[in-house]
């Protein structure tokens, strides 16, 4: 898919901005508590949703609603709302759930503003760490934190051995398949915290993350930030990454190629 041309950024962004500090306070007055679980597999593996995921969407989706509503909104959790609008909203209330289930703080908010179906605008909440990531348009993103932002750049200058590698199959890549990538399994000495990973290398603190089983609304959100910080993301085939699936992350093409090359003999 082409990207589309997008203009308005201001007043979305302006929203995302105050959103953010929103969901944080929400999730300290409201949900900061006990919560329960549910296993949406059901006895076929583990995938958990909380009470809390459902009620931070239902804020999202109302402060939404109030703002635009003739939007598009596309949650995780909740039924879709659809029309022929070109504006949606790609929500994941708590991505990183089974993090939040441990009382690990990586876990994040994160929504995305797709234009014609492609994400222009994408922001990156994270209330237990009292940050947040956002792109301010197609060329500039930032990360606020201490009541200070910092623009975001990824690290260009990184060779391929020397690059730092954050990767996760979360168990969607089976051991026959590993084993056909020896190459990548070298190279991913350090674990991937799900969009927390993709944040560390729009900050340039990563060269490369790969992920698997990457959802719509587990991947827009971060296209934008990561391409206005500079970095390369597509499929681990080298497809547009607003498809979801397997996704590779770079802060340099030279890199992004090198990788594409050793993952390849899975999709022979």
């Amino acid at each position: 898919m082409l990207e589309v041309k997008f203009k308005n950024y201001r007043i979305y962004y302006n929203f995302l901005n105050s959103l953010a500090k929103d969901l944080t306070k929400f999730y300290f007055k409201k949900l900061d508590k006990p919560f329960k679980i549910t296993n949406k597999l059901k006895g076929k593996g583990y995938d958990p949703v909380t009470t809390s995921d459902k009620e931070f969407e239902k804020f999202i989706r109302l402060k939404i609603s109030r703002k635009f509503p003739d939007h598009q909104i596309i949650g995780e959790e909740l039924s879709p709302k659809r029309n022929k609008n070109d504006f949606s909203w790609i929500i994941d209330p708590i991505d990183g759930t089974r993090s939040y289930v441990i009382g690990n703080p990586t876990w994040s908010n994160l929504i995305s503003l797709n234009y014609k179906n492609y994400p222009v605008l994408g922001l990156a909440n994270f209330p237990k760490l009292k940050k947040y990531y956002l792109n301010y348009n197609s060329k500039a993103a930032y990360v606020f934190e201490n009541g200070k932002k910092r623009k975001l750049q990824v690290n260009k200058k990184t060779s391929f051995n020397k690059a730092i590698v954050a990767g996760a199959f979360h168990g969607w890549l089976s051991i026959k398949k590993q084993k056909k990538i020896p190459g990548v399994l070298k190279k991913m000495q350090f674990p991937c915290f799900d969009a927390l990973s993709y944040a560390h290398l729009a900050e340039g603190r990563l060269d490369v993350v790969l992920q698997c089983a990457n959802k719509i609304w587990d991947i827009h959100p971060i296209i934008p930030i990561i391409k206005a910080a500079g970095g390369k993301i597509t499929t681990w085939d080298n497809k547009d990454a607003v498809r979801g699936g397997s996704i590779l992350v770079s802060g340099n093409i030279y890199n992004h190629k090198k990788m594409l090359k050793l993952l390849k003999p899975v999709y022979k």
